[in-house]
């Protein structure tokens, strides 16, 4: 694995203080610190548990064989069902859920899954052919098309009665919401807001720094600039936040939406009208289907550390950190011979970091060459072209197995196998000083490789470009972005000279 950072400094970064912004209850604008997050995981839940009864309540009702039949029957179906609904956006929270709406979605993807376990069912009887396998699903598009209309019917009957249930509750008891932007979208969707609260959000404030068309006996009152969130949020009570065009400043957008998130807030999008045909054309390629009164909106995304797959993503990373020290074990007891034969004692290096919240760890290398003093350690920059590398130094930066070591790093939870490359303390207080926006790479745990380092971001490149493409990653972050980032950097190691 590699980690690809010794970047060059870049001219005209001066040695200033560091001066994080921080959170109450957090370290740099993190999520760790942040609330859990507390918005709209029971109607998921719930919209769940009734897919599983249609499902199974309908392979009752079709199929003959019993509660044995049925049993075997939903082993194999729920699991592809529940996969399909997910990844197919059947469990996101919504302004205006409607099962009309959800219904073709519904259809197809139940489809799909029944077609797919039909499938996997007869595979499963030609490789147990010796033990007779009788099938549970008949083959017959009779039975097949009376199994999905008795789930449709039943799925649909239990989500009416969720949505149903969900709105009464909205209405008795709607979420404080800040809207950010009191501008003339803003204020139709607070008015919006005020007069239907089915939606379940009530409007208490508006974060816009220059409030100039808002009437003033109009009855949701501003509470000041974007930096009132940071005033708002962490009393606790404001539970959605939603973005608006034509009011809030939108070089404050992006903050105000990660500030959001971080401290575990529902966001909600409402375009202006100038966005409005570019908001409608992606809405519908990524199926949206959304609104609050008319107004188009998109919920938009969580904090990365608040998802549950961000438990997915630190297990990967302990399986694969204890299995590589295991498997590599050989190649470590190796790599520490020929250190110590080469510079004596010292074989592994240590150096502090600063990684999740700004919090400083101490991470790992082998050695490839001692420096004069710490302050020559905290201070100098980039060691590939120093003379002092002996061969076998050269070799370990070269084939990027000085790194190994990191994997403990990994497995102790100091780090991830992807995330924003750690720095040292010295450089984390000059760039941060001179780019706003670099302690925002702290939100998540850093990593082993990066989203900035697979795309070329070493060497003398921009600390700006750095800082921005670890931000996207963090704003985008999948469990399938982090596969793509760590196949792209065996490819760079196999490419480069790993240094």
């Amino acid at each position: 694995m590699t980690t690809i950072d010794n970047e060059e400094l870049p001219a005209g970064v001066g040695a200033v203080g560091f001066a994080p912004v921080r959170r109450p209850g957090s370290g740099l604008s993190s999520s760790a610190g942040a609330p859990a997050v507390r918005g709209g995981t029971g109607v998921p839940v719930t919209l769940l548990a009734v897919d599983m009864l249609a499902t199974v309540g309908a392979l009752a009702l079709v199929l003959p064989g019993g509660a044995v039949a049925t049993l075997r029957a939903a082993c194999g179906l729920l699991p592809v069902l529940v996969l399909m609904y997910s990844t197919g956006g059947q469990y996101r929270l919504r302004l205006a859920p409607s099962v009309l709406d959800e219904l073709p979605g519904l259809a197809g993807r139940a489809a799909i899954a029944l077609a797919f376990a039909l499938t996997l069912e007869r595979c499963l009887q030609t490789l147990l052919l010796p033990f007779d396998l009788p099938a549970v699903i008949p083959a017959d598009i009779r039975v097949l098309s009376l199994l999905l209309l008795a789930h449709m019917a039943l799925d649909a009957a239990g989500r009416a009665a969720v949505y149903r249930s969900l709105r009464a509750r909205r209405r008795r008891a709607p979420r404080p919401t800040l809207i950010a932007g009191a501008g003339h979208v803003g204020q139709r969707v607070a008015a919006a807001l005020l007069e239907h609260p089915e939606y379940g959000l009530r409007p208490v404030g508006f974060v816009d720094a220059d409030p100039l068309f808002l009437p003033a006996d109009f009855p949701v009152p501003v509470v000041g600039g974007p930096e009132a969130l940071l005033r708002e949020l962490p009393r606790g009570d404001i539970r959605d936040v939603i973005l608006t065009g034509g009011g809030a400043d939108e070089d404050w957008a992006p903050q105000m939406l990660r500030t959001s998130t971080d401290f575990g807030c529902d966001v909600w999008f409402v375009p202006s009208f100038p966005d409005y045909a570019a908001f409608e054309h992606a809405g519908r390629r990524t199926a949206v289907g959304d609104h609050l009164w008319g107004f188009p909106c998109l919920r938009l995304g969580s904090a990365p550390m608040q998802r549950p797959s961000w438990a997915v993503k630190r297990a990967f990373d302990a399986c694969c950190a204890g299995l590589g020290l295991l498997l590599l074990s050989p190649v470590l007891l190796l790599c520490a011979v020929a250190v110590r034969l080469e510079s004596g004692p010292g074989v592994i290096f240590r150096q502090e970091r600063i990684g999740l919240d700004g919090r400083p760890f101490t991470v790992l290398k082998f050695r490839t060459l001692r420096p004069v003093d710490e302050h020559e350690s905290a201070t100098r920059w980039n060691i590939a072209d120093d003379q002092r590398l002996g061969p076998v130094g050269r070799f370990l930066r070269r084939a990027s197995l000085d790194e190994l070591p990191q994997l403990w790093n990994v497995l102790r939870g100091e780090m991830s196998l992807v995330g924003p490359r750690p720095e040292r303390p010295y450089f984390v207080m000059r760039f941060t000083q001179a780019y706003p926006r670099y302690r925002e790479r702290h939100r998540v745990p850093v990593g082993l490789t990066g989203f900035a380092q697979v795309n070329g971001l070493r060497g003398d490149t921009s600390i700006e470009d750095r800082a921005r493409f670890d931000n996207y990653y963090i704003d985008s972050w999948s469990l399938w972005q982090d596969v793509k980032i760590l196949l792209r950097t065996v490819l760079t190691v196999l490419r480069t000279d790993g240094s």
